[in-house]
């Protein structure tokens, strides 16, 4: 199996590729298209700015180049989020894969980043038998809507993961949760 993780700048490419390598998968990273094409599988992660990570992935063309891919796809904490059609972070417009899902900042008396362990519920079936906690650090959110596959709760209910078609994608970091987290990965690896 090839797996590729999409390398444009937006950071924990390397711990994500760890897990893998735990899971004894060699993962190649890169942002060259023809690889991406040729791989069985794709992660889309991303730590940071959304601006930032947009700049980048327009630059390269990859912007339009990710949502028209057919295999399947893990987007991870700011990847999901760019999978969404919008972000206040910077209000920018995302990759629209997640069509009418705007990202929103946390608000109110909260402690932001929302960072640390939480547990999932309102899982999907796919997202079943995850009872162990995962691990999450972000500001921003995206609302419980039609794909969402998973919800968790810090302020208010909000997507803790979603599905739509062969693109999946987490808001926690799988490669940070450590048993629930090794478990998503692995479904992905054998989706």
């Amino acid at each position: 199996m090839k797996l590729v993780i999409i390398d444009y700048g937006a950071g924990n490419v390397f711990s994500v590729k760890s897990a893998f390598e735990r899971l004894s998968v060699d993962a190649l990273l890169t942002r060259d298209k023809d690889e991406i094409l040729s791989a069985d599988r794709i992660v889309f992660p991303g730590v940071g700015h959304a601006t930032a990570a947009l700049k980048q992935l327009r630059e390269s063309k990859l912007d339009t180049f990710i949502p028209a891919l057919q295999q399947p796809v893990l987007g991870v904490c700011l990847g999901m989020q760019l999978m969404c059609e919008h972000t206040e972070e910077g209000n920018e417009k995302c990759l629209g894969i997640f069509d009418g899902v705007s990202v929103k900042r946390f608000e109110g008396d909260l402690k932001i980043p929302h960072m640390g362990w939480n547990s999932l519920k309102d899982t999907s079936k796919k997202m079943e038998e995850l009872t162990e906690d995962v691990y999450f650090v972000h500001s921003y959110y995206a609302p419980v809507n039609p794909y969402t596959v998973a919800v968790c709760e810090y302020g208010q209910p909000f997507s803790a993961s979603m599905e739509k078609n062969n693109f999946f994608a987490c808001q926690f970091h799988p490669e940070k949760s450590g048993t629930a987290g090794e478990l998503i990965l692995k479904r992905f690896l054998n989706a």
